[in-house]
């Protein structure tokens, strides 16, 4: 979570590190808690959304970010943390497989 949170606040990797540890210290959660990651992203203009559960098991991140072409995303599956760019996924491996359960939206573009 912390490579995908470089791209989505624009941010070095230490900087994203060092306010995942604060934030989780503020918490009294761990950093990497979806609780912690995600209020950094709400406080950063980030809106969450749910996916549909149709069909839980039959929708990749590679059909995420082609359903939705324009923007920044951070995409969660239930282990893993995915930042999409105007309809490309970053990752250090392929994660275009791994299945999203929820997303935040980059809303607000002046931060």
């Amino acid at each position: 979570m912390v490579r995908a949170l470089t791209l989505a606040l624009n941010i070095n990797w230490q900087d994203a590190y060092v306010k995942l540890a604060l934030r989780g210290l503020e918490m009294y959660d761990m950093p990497s808690a979806n609780s912690v990651w995600g209020s950094l992203l709400l406080k950063h203009g980030y809106k969450r959304y749910i996916l549909p559960n149709e069909c839980p098991e039959c929708y990749s991140v590679r059909e995420f970010v082609s359903d939705h072409p324009e923007g920044m995303y951070v995409i969660a599956t239930g282990t893993h943390v995915i930042t999409a760019i105007n309809g490309d996924y970053y990752d250090s491996w392929d994660s275009g497989d791994e299945v999203p359960i929820y997303f935040f939206k980059k809303e607000n573009k002046d931060e």
